[in-house]
């Protein structure tokens, strides 16, 4: 039996500019996910969990948390440019386009609009993708400009990450004695 590899991510060599990744699951924000989010970040702007008083507003009714929506695009981005990276540079050009609803199902993709080779790392490179979140009627709510380090496939940081088992994994289930 012998260890089968999955998905690994794209390592610097991997990405090009004008690649368009369409990041593959989808998320639905729920009342909970922007209560909760309110609480954790300290956002006292009642417009995320006051109904009453987003009900006077233009929007009529609670908006989500503008830095949830950009940490779920983030977030549904990592599986396709970001598994490998090490460190972001920076967020640029932050918009949030049209505001988020409580049952709103968003969708990101990236574009790569940058890559070079990094001068002081080189087991490493710079990846710079636009990314766009979309929500379930196909309208931008969020875009941004996002600069990260990410491993060159081979870098040494890399190597012996998943622990050897100390009893052998069967398919029978079966354990040694002892």
């Amino acid at each position: 039996m012998s260890a089968q590899p999955g998905w690994s991510g794209r390592f610097f060599e991997d990405f090009e500019v004008g690649h368009l990744y369409q990041h593959p699951l989808g998320r639905t924000v729920t009342e909970t996910d922007n209560t909760w989010f309110t609480l954790l970040t300290m956002n006292t702007n009642q417009m995320h969990f006051n109904a009453v008083y987003a009900a006077k507003s233009e929007f009529g009714r609670p908006i989500v948390v503008s830095t949830l929506t950009v940490a779920i695009a983030v977030g549904q981005s990592v599986t396709d440019i970001t598994q490998n990276a090490f460190a972001n540079l920076g967020w640029d050009d932050i918009r949030m386009t049209k505001p988020v609803y409580a049952g709103d199902t968003l969708w990101s993709e990236s574009l790569v609009t940058g890559t070079r080779e990094s001068a002081s790392r080189p087991h490493a490179g710079i990846v710079t993708v636009r990314t766009r979140t979309l929500n379930q009627d196909g309208e931008e709510v969020c875009s941004f400009l996002r600069t990260f380090y990410v491993y060159r496939r081979g870098a040494a940081a890399l190597d012996d990450q998943f622990p050897v088992g100390r009893v052998p994994l069967t398919a029978d289930g079966a354990r040694p004695s002892g």
